[in-house]
């Protein structure tokens, strides 16, 4: 046996085995599982728009017009004019100067805080921040202060011991597994009485066309437009496409074009990806009942399942997480669910702490009320044929605080 055989037997008998599961056709509100019919609770596909047409039929005409890649990274030769123009849509979605299209979240985030931190200064990061964040930092070489998830008062006192180092703040403003909310106003106010300086980097990826006017995302939400250092936001979530983008400055955009590596080390985002993201941002501008639609159907869903037993009081967003504690268990949930029509995909650590493994539901602007219902009873149905009794396992503030 070779230790890569050894290391899986390992993963399988901690309940950690992971494997791919395959959809045939687009992404939806149903799809097609396995051969198996199944309505969809864990996609990112939050307002309906990766199987839209109009995004669709751009897609395929940038490709036809500008190619199906881009040849080279941003700073050779793979900037095209479709890329500027969803910069500058973009830029002005989020009423910022200016704005810098990396090739997905997870580059994006790497590159932003490599860029602004080093040796001589320390990131101040949630406890719950993405990988992609906790990656940057390391990248970066930063001395690093992880605070208490959405503890201002943790963040103050970790600030308040270094005192003269340079500081960057970084936070997801919606946590991708809790569904919550940063603490987005106490956190500027922190960076603005920092002795040495503090910049805010905040990763939008769950925000954008979810919360926020016009879903702009939670720092619009909270009246912070213009106090943020570089918001990043995703293509690949509500805008239904691929690639990511980080809004700041004019200054700030021109040094990540000359610090941030995966803008100068990857090839540039396809032309088809940024094509149908500029579709998508025209239908959030020219439909705004679809972020209203999310929330509404955000709403009803933690309702329904609260009917069920299920705790839900720690999400106020399109992300809802059940749950129930540990691997095999959340594993066995998701296959009765699966046996019902409904996927939920199960989280298991290292993506969330030892003991809280979940079902991470994803709700849909383009899910129907009847959906949600009949997905909340088969759920909490799903659940006690596995052994889980709804209501009595970990409510969800516990699972933030392990």
């Amino acid at each position: 046996m070779t230790d890569i055989e050894r290391r899986l037997e390992e993963l399988e008998a901690r309940g950690l085995y992971r494997r791919l599961r395959v959809i045939g056709g687009p992404q939806g509100p149903r799809v097609e599982l396995d051969g198996q019919s199944v309505l969809l609770l864990c996609s990112n596909n939050y307002l309906g728009l990766a199987d839209h047409p109009r995004v669709r039929e751009a897609a395929a005409e940038a490709a036809l017009r500008w190619g199906v890649g881009a040849g080279a990274s941003r700073l050779v030769s793979g900037t095209m004019t479709i890329h500027g123009a969803l910069e500058r849509a973009l830029a002005e979605f989020e009423r910022t100067e200016a704005c810098l299209l990396f090739g997905s979240g997870y580059l994006a985030n790497v590159g932003v805080l490599s860029a602004l931190a080093g040796p001589d200064s320390t990131v101040f990061s949630d406890a719950l921040n993405h990988a992609s964040i906790i990656d940057g930092t390391r990248l970066a070489r930063a001395e690093k202060f992880v605070y208490q998830h959405c503890d201002p008062d943790h963040l103050a006192w970790g600030m308040g011991r270094v005192p003269s180092r340079p500081a960057v703040i970084v936070t997801d403003s919606v946590f991708s597994m809790d569904g919550d909310v940063a603490p987005l106003a106490q956190i500027v106010e922190l960076a603005r009485r920092h002795p040495a300086g503090a910049r805010v980097v905040v990763d939008e990826a769950h925000a954008t066309g979810a919360l926020g006017p016009g879903g702009r995302g939670a720092v619009a939400e909270a009246g912070l437009e213009g106090e943020v250092d570089v918001v990043v936001g995703t293509l690949g979530k509500a805008l239904g496409s691929y690639g990511a983008y980080a809004c700041c400055e004019a200054t700030m955009a021109r040094y990540l074009v000359n610090s941030a590596r995966p803008v100068i080390f990857s090839t540039a985002p396809p032309p088809p990806a940024v094509g149908g993201a500029l579709a998508a941002l025209e239908l959030v501008l020219e439909q705004p009942g679809r972020v209203a639609r999310l929330r509404a159907n955000a709403d009803l869903l933690r309702d329904e399942l609260s009917r069920e037993g299920f705790q839900t009081a720690g999400s106020s967003t399109q992300i809802i997480p059940l749950v129930v504690g540990e691997p095999d268990l959340a594993m066995r949930v998701c296959e009765a669910a699966l046996g019902l029509g409904v996927f939920a995909q199960a989280i298991r650590p290292p993506t969330v702490p030892s003991g809280t493994s979940r079902l991470r539901l994803a709700v849909m602007a383009s899910h129907s009320a009847d959906e949600l219902r009949d997905a909340a009873r088969a759920l909490g149905r799903a659940a006690l044929q596995a052994g889980f009794r709804p209501g009595a396992g970990m409510p969800v503030a516990a699972a933030q605080a392990a």
